[in-house]
Order: structure tokens, then sequence, then C-alpha cells
């Protein structure tokens, strides 16, 4: 049986779409197709039921591939480490939220350097994020959202809990007990926010206060530290990730303006195509992030 079609079964069988395993294979869709095809007539069954939305595995393809994956996967891992002793350097492309990959990523990963490991960083959101990594654009993502399917595989690395900050002005302007009920914080105080959907007053109003902010924002920056710097200016409430504003908490250059019980987490999510973990320089950049999250 040739390698090339079982490589193709097994990217179109983790990917879900001839479309999305084209994309990863390098290959045009019609040629994903034939070589799909191909190795149907050799088994003489049927491997995937085509939909209108993509591609489901029957019962013979969950079989070829679950007994075939690990062996293709070993066989790349072969290879790879040998172009590795021949380059001496591999590149990892990590992507991520930017304030997670500039202030937590990217300098846990620094010692891998001097072990010959070149990085490069790009940023979105974690559907931009994801979709990059489905697309073959980075080796290695970091989400605040869990993929569904088969094509990428999670790792929960860390929690973040977000805290609900202000200016030590503004803080100063609030009563005894006005934190109980949210939208008085809101009609009192101007937001500070990444988004003009509250993306993170919203979360943090749902699980503290069981409610929805009732206020827009005031300033909208796309990168939390912006926020930081905002409302550490005086521009109103914001609800930050403590590993970001620990240190201004400390300083007094922000305020927290409620302690709840149960403060609001984040999750994130180291995320990988599956099986790409058997190539050296992404395990070991993934290994070494899970260790450096263990401190986070």
């Amino acid at each position: 049986m040739d390698l090339a079609l079982l490589r193709t079964f097994v990217t179109v069988h983790r990917a879900g779409s001839f479309t999305r395993a084209a994309a990863l294979l390098g290959l045009s869709q019609p040629a994903v197709t034939g070589q799909i095809r191909t190795l149907e007539k050799q088994l003489g069954r049927p491997l995937f039921l085509r939909q209108a939305r993509g591609v489901t595995p029957t019962t013979i393809g969950d079989e070829l591939a679950h007994r075939a994956a690990p062996h293709l996967d070993a066989l790349v891992e072969i290879a790879e480490t040998g172009l590795d002793e021949e380059s001496g350097v591999r590149t990892l492309h990590l992507a991520g939220p930017p304030e997670f990959v500039s202030l937590r990523a990217l300098p846990a990963l620094t010692p891998l350097i001097s072990q010959g490991l070149a990085l490069r960083a790009s940023f979105g959101n974690a559907e931009e994020t994801l979709e990059g990594l489905a697309a073959g654009h980075h080796d290695l993502a970091i989400a605040t959202a869990r993929p569904r399917g088969e094509l990428l595989t999670a790792t929960p690395l860390c929690d973040e809990e977000h805290v609900l900050v202000a200016s030590p002005r503004w803080a100063a302007r609030l009563g005894p007990g006005v934190l109980r009920g949210g939208h008085v914080v809101l009609e009192q105080l101007p937001v500070v926010e990444v988004h003009e959907s509250l993306p993170f007053v919203s979360r943090y109003w749902s699980a503290v206060f069981d409610s929805r902010p009732a206020a827009a924002g005031a300033v909208i920056a796309p990168d939390l530290r912006a926020v930081l710097e905002t409302a550490a200016s005086g521009a109103g409430l914001a609800v930050l990730p403590r590993y970001l504003c620990e240190g201004d908490l400390r300083s007094g250059r922000l305020v927290a303006l409620l302690d709840p019980p149960v403060p609001p987490l984040r999750t994130y999510f180291l995320v990988v195509r599956t099986g790409t973990l058997a190539l050296p320089h992404i395990a070991r950049a993934h290994e070494w992030l899970l260790r450096a999250a263990v401190d986070w």
C-alpha cells in the first residue's frame, strides 16, 4: 500500500474535510479526492461518508486511521529528526494572545534558543489562532477555547484569574457596598475594554453579579496592555488578568475593586495539530511550556 495514500487518508481523517486536508498537505482538493478514491478502490471499502460540510469516517475508516496513524507519525519523527541533525536549527511558529505570548510564553521558551530552536510569533484571538494552526501556518498555539474534532489536540496549560480594577482616584469615589450591584458600578465608572462587546467585563459580571453589563465601553483598545495603562491613567474600570496587573496592584497604580469568594477564571490551552508532537522541536517546546505553566 502506498504510504503517500495513507498519509493523505490520515490527514483527511484528522481534518474532517478534503479542503482542509489539501491545505495541510499542500495539494489541490481534486488531488486529495483522487488519492482517497484510489485507496478506497485498493481496499474495496468506502473510508468516508461525504456530507455537505466535510466528511465522516466509516467504521472501516476509523479502524484504519487508528491503526495507521501512530506508525505514520513515527516515520515523520524519524525523518524530522534527521533534518534536525542536518540543519542544526529548527523554527517553531507559535501563535496566541499578544499579551500572554509576549509576557509568558516567549520568555519561557527563550532557553531553547541555545538548543537550536528559532522562534516566530504570531498574535490573534482564539478563532484566528486555531484556524491558522489547522491550516498549517503555526506549529503550536495558545488559545482560550478548546478546539473540536480530531485535527487539533489541546492540553490545558493554566488558568488565569480576572480582577476588576480601576485607578485609585476612581476607587475612592465608590461608597461602601456599592459593588454589590454590578450595574451601579457601571453607571458611575467608564469602562475600558478590548472590544465593543465587552468580553472581559461581561464574563466577570456574569460570574460575580449574575447579570450583564449595561454600559458601552468608554475606551476600546485591542490589547490588554493598552487597557491596563489606560485604566491606570484614570480612564475608568477594567477587568484584567491578575498576572498582567499584579505589579500595578502592589505598587498602587491600580486598585482591585472587589475580592469575590470565587474569582472568575479563564483556561488557556496548548494546542497542536494531531500527530505533530512526534516532531522533536514541537514536542520540546510543548513540554517546556507545560513545565513553566506550573508556576503561572
